[in-house]
C-alpha cells in the first residue's frame, strides 16, 4: 500500500514538473495592435496642392504711342470705369520724320509721272504698229509684199498692245504709291492736331488692380501693357494634377479645400478639366504629363486673391454606409489580398475581397463581418494560428 501511494505520488510530481518545464519554455504571445471592421462613409479623393486664380482677368495696354504719366494707384485698389487710372500724351514729330514724309511724297509722284511718260511711249508705238499692220494687209492683198512681213506687222501690233496694258498698270500702281504716301501726311497733319490732346486709359467696368506693369512715368509704345485688372468677387481654383488622375475626375464632383489659411476648409465643384496637356518637371527632375482642373467656390471664402497657394481633396467616389477596415491591416499575400483577425487569442489568415481605398481606409466587398477584429501593422513573422495579445494603449 505503502509502495503504490509513494508511486501515484511521484507520477503527479514528474506531471508538475513537466508543466512547469513547458510553461517555462512557451512562447509569449505577440503584442499586437488591432481594431474593429465598422460602417461608414468613405471618401476616394485625390489630393494635390494648388492655387487660386482671378476668373476674369484682363490687361490694359495703352492705345497710342506717347508719355504715359505716373500711376498714383497701388495693387490691390478698387477702380470703376469713371477712375482715370493713367493718361497718355502723344509725341510731337520731329522735322526729320516731316521730311520723310513729305520727300517719300515727292517721290511717289515722280514715280508716276515717269510711268505716264511710258504709257504715252507705248500709245504711240500701239498706233504706228496698227497703221503698219493696215498697210501690210492692203500690200499682201495686192501681193506686192511677201507673206512672212504681213506676219511681223501683225507681231508688232500684238506685242505694242501689251506692252500698253503693262504701261497702264504701271501708272494705276504709281497712282496707290502716291495715295498712300499722302495718307501718312493726313495722319501727320491729325497727330499734330491732337498734339495737345491727352488719352485717358479707365477700366471697362467695376473691378480690382491686381498688379501695376509701368508704375513710373515714361515714354511707351502703342499696345504697351499697362496693368492687369480682375473682378474682386469671383475667383477660382487651378490645380494640376497627373494625366492619369485627370481622367478620373468629372465635371460637378466636389472638391474640398484645406490649408488656405481660414479656420475650416471650404467646398467648391470642379467646373471643367482642361483637354490639353503640359508637361511639368518635378522635384525628383522627372518630366511629368499634367492636365489644369478647373473647379468654382461653393463657400465664398474671404481674404484669398489671385495667385494663393490651398491643398485640394477632389473628391472621385464616396459612400454613405460602407464596411471598412484601417489600410494598414491589408497586404498582398500573392495575388490576393489577405488580413489577420483574432478569433480565440490567436491569429487567423484570412483572404480579401477590397473595393475602393484611400490613404487610410479600405472598403471591404467580401471577407469579412462588422466587428470583427483585425490585427493592424502584422509583422512579417507572423504566422497563423499564433499566440496574439492586443498591447495596451
Amino acid at each position: 500500500m505503502k509502495y503504490t501511494v509513494k508511486r501515484v505520488f511521484m507520477l503527479l510530481a514528474a506531471a508538475a514538473v513537466a508543466i512547469l518545464i513547458s510553461l517555462a519554455f512557451r512562447s509569449k504571445p505577440i503584442e499586437v495592435e488591432a481594431s474593429r471592421v465598422t460602417k461608414g462613409p468613405l471618401q476616394v479623393t485625390i489630393d494635390e496642392d494648388g492655387e487660386t486664380r482671378a476668373h476674369d482677368r484682363f490687361t490694359l495696354a495703352a492705345p497710342i504711342a506717347g508719355r504715359l504719366s505716373r500711376i498714383q494707384f497701388h495693387e490691390g485698389d478698387q477702380v470703376g470705369p469713371e477712375t482715370v487710372l493713367a493718361t497718355i500724351s502723344p509725341l510731337p514729330l520731329d522735322a526729320r520724320e516731316v521730311a520723310e514724309i513729305r520727300a517719300r511724297i515727292q517721290s511717289a509722284e515722280a514715280r508716276k509721272r515717269e510711268a505716264e511718260e511710258q504709257q504715252a511711249r507705248w500709245e504711240n508705238d500701239h498706233a504706228k504698229a496698227v497703221r503698219d499692220l493696215n498697210r501690210a494687209r492692203l500690200l499682201a492683198e495686192d501681193r506686192i509684199i511677201a507673206r512672212q512681213e504681213l506676219e511681223q506687222a501683225e507681231s508688232k501690233q500684238t506685242s505694242t498692245t501689251k506692252e500698253l496694258e503693262a504701261a497702264k498698270f504701271r501708272v494705276r500702281s504709281a497712282e496707290a504709291d502716291v495715295e498712300r504716301e499722302k495718307a501718312g501726311m493726313v495722319s501727320l497733319e491729325s497727330h499734330q492736331s491732337q498734339a495737345d490732346r491727352l488719352a485717358a486709359i479707365r477700366p471697362p467696368a467695376r473691378c480690382r488692380i491686381l498688379r501695376i506693369l509701368e508704375k513710373s512715368e515714361r515714354v511707351v509704345s502703342f499696345g504697351t501693357p499697362i496693368i492687369v485688372l480682375s473682378d474682386p468677387t469671383k475667383i477660382e481654383i487651378v490645380v494640376d494634377l497627373l494625366s492619369t488622375d485627370a481622367v478620373k475626375v468629372k465635371p460637378g464632383v466636389p472638391m474640398i479645400v484645406e490649408n488656405w489659411g481660414g479656420p475650416a476648409p471650404l467646398r467648391a465643384k470642379v467646373r471643367t478639366v482642361e483637354p490639353y496637356g503640359f508637361t511639368k518637371v518635378s522635384a525628383l527632375g522627372i518630366e511629368e504629363q499634367r492636365a489644369n482642373v478647373i473647379a468654382d467656390f461653393v463657400d465664398l471664402p474671404t481674404g484669398l486673391g489671385d495667385g494663393y497657394r490651398i491643398d485640394a481633396r477632389i473628391v472621385i467616389w464616396e459612400g454613405a454606409n460602407v464596411l471598412k477596415i484601417p489600410a494598414s491591416a491589408v497586404f498582398r499575400n500573392g495575388q490576393e489580398w489577405n488580413v489577420f483577425t483574432i478569433e480565440n487569442g490567436r491569429s487567423r489568415l484570412l483572404p480579401l475581397e477590397v473595393g475602393h481605398r484611400t490613404s487610410s481606409d479600405v472598403e471591404i466587398v467580401k471577407g469579412l463581418d462588422e466587428n470583427a477584429k483585425v490585427i493592424l501593422h502584422p509583422a512579417n513573422d507572423l504566422k497563423n494560428g499564433a499566440r496574439v495579445m492586443i498591447r495596451s494603449n
